[in-house]
């Protein structure tokens, strides 16, 4: 069988990009999400199992409410602003 070629759908998400500095606004927007350790290492809960965020990933939020950490240069080549 012969590959085929796929586009995403046009979705809008909601995301926050993780700082290091921003633990109140992301723990508002990630209930799934915690800080831990000295580093302030921000642990999200997956789907597939618990993921670190380094300083600037973005967490996003999917289409089902399920949360999962973007690295920086992936999310701008795959999102951008909605107005």
């Amino acid at each position: 069988m012969m590959p085929k070629f796929y586009k995403k759908r046009p979705i809008v998400i909601q995301a926050v990009q993780w700082t290091g500095d921003n633990q109140t606004e992301m723990l508002k927007f990630c209930e799934r999400c915690f800080i831990k350790g000295e580093k302030n290492n921000l642990i999200v809960v997956t789907l597939e199992g618990d993921m670190t965020a380094s300083e600037g990933d973005y967490i996003i939020r999917g289409i089902q409410g399920e949360f999962y950490p973007c690295k920086p240069d992936i999310f701008e080549l795959t999102y951008e602003t909605v107005v």
